[in-house]
């Protein structure tokens, strides 16, 4: 009996300690967005008086909205905020599109080829962005495309400066085929034989098959896929230099030049975080469930 209740002993006390870690983690990376919100709600004056304490957390005192009237009174945030959720939006549920499609046929379908796309894929996840930025700039700078001009669709010479130079380069992602390629694989072929036997063509098994069991994966992707396209920067900088289709991101840059008050500039960062934070609430069950169903270890 000693043995075993040193043992459940152990094991509770195990369980407390990584408890105890794991909401000193939770702490550590929740702090900073309670200070950004609260200050979001405070003079400059108030937040360097609390800036020392506890109080830098919680939202005390004399609060004022003053710093969102003023963020949405000056920085054109709204025209921003709307280029924003639609590039995001139109590249997300493209992509699901075309990267699950093209995992579905590296993971299901059988064809000549298929290990050595697989492979590329592979080496295309170590490529980073930067190195390929400045080559597609040039090569989406004299593409033809479509503008409107005195209310009139018109054929435009460059990409850039518009909203789907940020859209159309970041549908097909290798990361998301990826993912996709991994949680299919996961997904038993006795499903797909079936289909196959009803008479079923390989799309009808990925529409009525494949789709319905990839849930978590699919959340998965639209939370990477949304998180990147939300905070894209460096692209937007070199491709759209005017501020009609600019993005919230390169927005902010902009907006840092108009004031000196950092309640200000906290109030503009928390519109660009809460829709961030509200998705991930929203899919955190499935993305979960991606990430232990596909094996993928980060």
């Amino acid at each position: 009996m000693s043995v075993v209740s040193t043992g459940r002993h152990q094991s509770v006390s195990l369980r407390f300690a990584l408890y105890a870690l794991m909401l000193l983690l939770a702490l550590v990376f929740v702090f900073p967005f309670l200070f950004m919100l609260t200050a979001s709600f405070r003079t400059n004056e108030q937040i360097f008086a609390h800036s020392g304490s506890i109080g830098a957390f919680v939202p005390t005192g004399d609060l004022t909205t003053a710093n969102y009237a003023y963020v949405f009174g000056n920085g054109n945030i709204l025209h921003f905020f709307l280029n924003s959720v639609l590039i995001t939006t139109l590249t997300v549920g493209l992509g699901l599109i075309v990267n699950s499609l093209a995992a579905f046929s590296l993971a299901r379908l059988q064809w000549r080829g298929r290990e050595a796309v697989a492979s590329l894929l592979v080496v295309l996840l170590v490529i980073p962005f930067e190195a390929i930025s400045v080559p597609l700039m040039l090569l989406v700078a004299h593409l033809p495309g479509l503008g409107f001009e005195a209310g009139r669709l018109v054929l435009t010479r460059s990409w850039l400066n518009t909203l789907y130079v940020q859209i159309l380069p970041f549908v097909a992602n290798a990361f998301s085929i990826y993912l996709f390629y991994q949680f299919f694989r996961s997904i038993p072929k006795d499903f797909d034989e079936a289909a196959y036997i009803d008479g079923a063509t390989p799309l009808q098994v990925y529409r009525h098959v494949i789709v319905p069991s990839s849930k978590p994966v699919f959340a998965t992707v639209s939370i990477l896929q949304g998180l990147a396209m939300w905070n894209q920067y460096l692209w937007p900088v070199i491709t759209v230099p005017g501020e009609s289709a600019r993005p919230l991101m390169v927005g902010m840059q902009q907006f840092f030049g108009h004031t000196t008050e950092w309640g200000n500039v906290m109030a503009y960062a928390t519109i660009i975080t809460v829709p961030v934070l509200a998705a991930f609430v929203i899919f955190q069950r499935w993305f979960v469930r991606s990430v232990i169903g596909s094996g993928v270890k980060g």
